[in-house]
């Protein structure tokens, strides 16, 4: 039943929260029903028995509503708990139109996350991949910046096309099935030719790599980034961009492990160039939003590429760097958005200087960017290493090149705090002040995860060992 609980509370409170009238009572609302979320996440990892819930659905189709959690779940479950709370409290102060509906919406995005990451039957996974996505739509065709309608437009393509080639492969594997079921299982037995395989692989992979995103399907996502409100975009970048990474490995490698072997040096390239091709950008970037836009792509393409090495210390770095990339780049957010409220401008080259108005905001950003940079002692770093091991093991050349990703974010990085933070005092920073109670609470929580994480990183790692071994067999 908590399974269904984390599921059930955000749609519920999103739901009440749409109805409210009052945008304050709302706003307090959202964030509590955030917080009961957060509680309900920690107990189902302490759960003695991994939670689970199980009924009847569509029987006539053989879909059920089938929730289980292994590790990779409970993993991404408090991810999406620990975010929304972050990002309520951060944008706390911020006024909104209509604050009720965007609240409500934010909280329907969180409903659609957990189902993604609780489904174990693919009809129930399609329909909450689908469900996640559309309050986004209205977030950002309503709330974001000016040239919303046309990005909104551009992103609702390319994931719809997604979302029909992925349906199309799941009908195919379901009619292929011992029982004609769409239960997980059912799909992990599933006998398909080699040549079937290569096919039907494609189908699902472009709608995950679409949702990542990677190199070349990521186009739609710096502008989505730029327009969209800055707490959609915090959603977004540190917990949507994990659903793809999620369905690859609960869906993609275990359904197709011939086409998985056959196409992975494909991925992996793929992937490499879009880490770098990505870090080359952001270090030509002016606008800091889109800097970071471009940093999680190349994030991202590292992950995809551990994935797809099919390396067991490569896997553990995934599953930890999925975590501590959502706190991360949210931070990064976070900021951006208190810079571009303050300051009425996004170009880092009208900055400089901040640290002389906003030393604590200077403090907290310069931690933000050094976990960025994947520095010892920050959440990044470990997993930075672990899943550049698990690649060097694999292919020595192509790990090298992905490693020139690492001076790359390292020169943008750096660069972005030079010109933001310190140096002489702009015209435009001369307005700023140092940050306000809720941003402070937000950014010290993150602050304090970058550190305990890259100091002791063991209870995340233990916490999705059984996904990383169910992988490793599977393989």
């Amino acid at each position: 039943m908590i399974a269904l609980l984390l599921i059930l509370t955000p749609l519920a409170t999103g739901l009440l929260s749409i109805l409210m009238t009052k945008g304050g009572f709302a706003k307090n609302f959202s964030l509590l029903a955030s917080l009961v979320t957060l509680v309900i996440a920690i107990a189902a990892i302490q759960a003695p028995v991994a939670p689970a819930f199980d009924i009847v659905w569509l029987n006539n189709l053989g879909s059920r509503f089938t929730l289980k959690m292994d590790g990779m779940s409970k993993m991404l479950c408090l991810l999406t708990a620990v975010a929304f709370p972050i990002i309520f409290t951060s944008v706390y102060k911020n006024t909104y139109k209509n604050a009720a509906s965007f609240f409500g919406l934010m909280l329907l995005t969180q409903a659609g996350l957990m189902g993604v990451f609780l489904a174990a039957d693919a009809l129930l996974f399609y329909f909450f991949w689908e469900f996640a996505l559309i309050p986004v739509y209205f977030l950002c065709s309503i709330w974001g910046g000016e040239k919303r309608i046309a990005v909104t437009f551009k992103f609702f393509i390319y994931t719809f096309l997604g979302s029909l080639l992925m349906l199309a492969g799941i009908l195919f594997i379901y009619f292929r099935t011992a029982d004609h079921s769409f239960a997980l299982q059912s799909f992990y037995h599933v006998n398909l030719s080699g040549k079937e395989q290569s096919l039907i692989f494609w189908l699902f992979f472009v709608a995950f790599a679409i949702k990542m995103p990677i190199f070349p399907f990521h186009t739609w996502q710096p502008d989505a980034y730029e327009q969209a409100p800055t707490a959609t975009t915090m959603v977004l970048s540190g917990v949507m961009v994990k659903m793809g990474l999620y369905a690859v490995l609960r869906w993609l490698l275990p359904v197709f492990p011939l086409a998985t072997a056959q196409f992975s040096n494909v991925i992996i390239i793929l992937s490499v160039i879009g880490m770098i091709y990505a870090s080359l950008i952001a270090i030509r970037q002016d606008d800091i939003k889109r800097l970071i836009a471009y940093s999680s792509i190349a994030h991202i393409g590292l992950m995809s590429a551990a994935i797809f090495s099919a390396d067991k210390t490569a896997l553990e770095g995934v599953m930890l760097q999925m975590f501590n990339h959502g706190i991360n780049v949210i931070g990064l957010w976070i900021i951006a958005d208190i810079i571009e409220q303050q300051l009425g401008t996004r170009k880092m080259s009208e900055m400089g200087g901040l640290a002389q108005k906003a030393p604590a905001m200077a403090i907290l950003f310069v931690v933000m960017a050094f976990a960025n940079v994947a520095l010892p002692l920050t959440n990044a770093f470990i997993g930075e290493f672990l899943m550049f091991s698990g690649l060097f093991r694999v292919n020595m050349i192509i790990a090298a090149v992905a490693g020139v990703s690492i001076i790359l974010a390292a020169v943008y990085t750096l660069n972005m705090v030079q010109k933001v933070i310190y140096g002489e005092l702009g015209e435009t920073a001369i307005k700023s002040t140092d940050i306000k109670l809720n941003v402070k609470l937000a950014l010290v929580v993150i602050a304090l995860a970058i550190i305990a994480l890259g100091i002791y990183p063991q209870p995340m790692i233990n916490l999705t060992n059984d996904s990383v071994v169910g992988l490793i067999i599977k393989k």
